[in-house]
């Protein structure tokens, strides 16, 4: 039994140095496993979309992602450990509102809903995917990696399902939509990091990480790195409506 509880201690904890490293087979396999699963609902789109239980999948998968966001939290209640506390902790984050919005998303259909995520995801959650920071210290062996991973492919899953099966799509006023709600959650981290002081670093607005990340580029005033990071997500915003830009003109 002792040494079972080492083992789960293990599992459910953290490395003191560095475990996880860009541009490794441990970061690019789990990005490649979801766009194969992406390709595969393209490709049997119609097929799901036919079948007579596929409500029962969208349950599933909202279940999933639910389960996935929580779990992040009840690893900080059980494993003291990792000194769960707010300036590192509260749930405001692009990512994880965006899988919360996803299981309401894959039940309802929501278009709302719909084009609140599919920007978050193509603005801010894909910057997760390029450098997983946040995981530095969580390598394989760790439960934090499988979640991690988990809460970023799912949200991508869950949009190219409703695209491909659904035929849901965004459009202009999509756009508008989500940059609100991004503003709203921008305010919400700015505040909270503002309160909070040292150690708060919602949205990756107030300092740079320990780890490397995509984010180390942008310079350390606030204002500057403010005004870079809007810039920078507004432009990820067009780059997101441009195939669908194209899709209606060719039309």
């Amino acid at each position: 039994m002792e040494k079972l509880a080492e083992i789960i201690a293990y599992f459910f904890g953290q490395g003191e140095t560095v475990e996880f490293k860009n541009f490794t087979l441990a970061h690019f396999l789990p990005i490649i496993i979801m766009i194969g699963i992406i390709f595969l609902i393209h490709r049997y789109s119609e097929k799901i979309k036919d079948y007579k239980h596929e409500d029962r999948i969208r349950l599933a998968l909202a279940f999933i992602l639910i389960i996935t966001e929580m779990s992040y939290f009840w690893r900080l209640i059980g494993v003291p450990s990792l000194n769960p506390n707010p300036h590192e902790h509260l749930p405001i984050t692009i990512c994880g509102w965006g899988v919360i919005f996803c299981s309401y998303l894959i039940i309802t259909k929501n278009q709302t809903l719909f084009d609140i995520t599919y920007f978050w995801l193509f603005s801010g959650t894909i910057f997760a995917l390029v450098t997983p920071t946040v995981i530095s210290y969580c390598g394989p062996t760790r439960f934090r990696y499988y979640q991690f991973w988990l809460e970023h492919s799912l949200g991508y899953i869950t949009i190219f399902y409703m695209i491909f099966v659904h035929k849901m799509r965004p459009n202009i006023k999509s756009m508008f939509k989500s940059y609100g709600a991004f503003a709203i959650m921008a305010f919400i981290a700015f505040m909270a990091n503002k309160m909070l002081g040292t150690g708060a670093n919602y949205l990756f607005m107030a300092e740079l990480e320990e780890t490397a990340s995509i984010l180390d580029l942008l310079p350390t005033n606030f204002v500057l790195r403010v005004l870079i990071m809007a810039s920078i997500v507004s432009f990820m915003y067009i780059v997101s409506y441009i195939p669908w830009f194209i899709k209606d003109q060719k039309k």
